[in-house]
């Protein structure tokens, strides 16, 4: 039978599993760091698939191995449980026609039942693999966050993972240029005081203030994009209190980790001149996410260029391939070749009245599927 309609096949039998996957999955909450309802409920699924090896990490990730004790190299397909939503109990939603609404329904948890249900047709036939493969549900995407649950991966299998794929997004992103960023909280303390008796004594926002001036008087590098802000400010009391604390959310972004190396620097010695200056300044790292490394670009390429091909098969508009902070920046962090890949239609990600397009996830699964077939034997 021709790939092609062995995925039409599969997917035309087990798109309404699909939806009532969907349905069932996009309920249960899954706050970043707290995953371990959904990542109960992954787990059991994989099992009930006929998965032989499957479990929870200590970051949460589920993850289920295929041959990987028959190959030393590896091959992730990865889609994120966790949500932006702080809710710790059942996650509203309705249904209205073809769309389905709910907080985090798209972004990323039906991404993530193209990748599992994809992922069953292995499962249930017992496809020998090229190489071995991880079925991952991982934690920890979203905000700070920070790429935890990948990272763990990376962690435990770093060595033998040759390939990468993210399912995250809409389906026209193709993502193969990642946005890395360093975060950090920056707080100033001195004696303050009150504003008339005490004046003349060491003020904390003019400390930060001038601290931020010197944080946006950096040169940034040109080689890739770049750039910093200064995102949120407290501290004082009252108008006729001299402060004592104050405080900032800084970052910088850039797609390359050698400008965030450089940018890194520039941080450190502005930190360091005030320290010398006698001033009582705290940082604390609020989060890492890293740019690109090195690799073989033209290779690179055209690794990426075949899933472009793969993903035109069944969705015929433009492909967006512009950089985005991703679990995809682990492994382009390490010069290993990644994609995240979107497989789903739907809008308003990150609100809670976010939607996801039921009749897409024929399209995402077919995409999730074809190109787990690439290593199939």
């Amino acid at each position: 039978m021709e790939q092609e309609q062995l995925i039409k096949d599969y997917v035309d039998a087990n798109l309404q599993e699909a939806i009532e996957f969907l349905e069932k999955l996009g309920k249960i909450p899954a706050p970043s760091h707290h995953e371990e309802k959904r990542a109960e409920f992954c787990k059991k699924w994989f099992v009930e698939q006929g998965a032989e090896k499957v479990w929870i990490d200590e970051a949460k990730n589920v993850i289920c191995a295929v041959d990987c004790d028959k190959h030393e190299d590896i091959v992730v397909f990865m889609a994120h449980t966790d949500v932006v939503f702080p809710d710790i109990e059942e996650l509203p939603m309705r249904r209205e026609g073809k769309k389905l609404y709910a907080p985090g329904i798209g972004d990323d948890t039906a991404n993530l039942v193209n990748l599992m249900m994809a992922a069953k047709y292995f499962l249930s036939n017992l496809i020998p693999m090229k190489k071995g493969v991880l079925f991952v549900a991982n934690s920890c995407e979203e905000g700070l966050g920070n790429l935890d649950g990948c990272k763990e991966i990376f962690n435990k299998f770093g060595n033998r993972i040759t390939e990468f794929y993210s399912f995250d997004g809409y389906m026209s992103q193709c993502t193969s240029i990642p946005v890395g960023s360093y975060r950090y909280r920056i707080s100033a303390k001195a004696d303050g005081g009150h504003s008339y008796l005490d004046f003349g004594n060491e003020n904390a926002i003019y400390t930060i203030s001038s601290l931020i001036q010197a944080l946006y008087e950096v040169e940034v590098p040109t080689e890739e994009k770049t750039t910093y802000n200064v995102g949120f400010i407290e501290g004082g009391t009252t108008v006729n209190s001299i402060p004592q604390e104050a405080s900032i959310l800084y970052e910088y972004r850039s797609p390359s980790q050698k400008c965030l190396s450089e940018m890194e620097e520039k941080f450190n010695k502005i930190i360091s001149d005030l320290r010398n200056s006698g001033k009582n300044i705290n940082t604390e790292i609020l989060g890492i996410r890293p740019g690109k490394g090195k690799m073989n670009e033209e290779l690179f390429k055209s690794w990426t260029e075949s899933n472009i091909s793969v993903i035109k098969k069944y969705y015929d508009g433009s492909i967006d391939l512009q950089p985005y902070s991703t679990d995809g920046n682990i492994p382009l962090s390490k010069g290993i070749f990644a994609n995240t890949i979107g497989t789903i239609a739907g809008g308003e990600a990150h609100k809670r009245e976010e939607w996801v397009d039921l009749d897409s996830l024929s399209a995402g699964m077919s995409i999730a599927l074809d190109l787990m077939l690439k290593y199939a034997k």
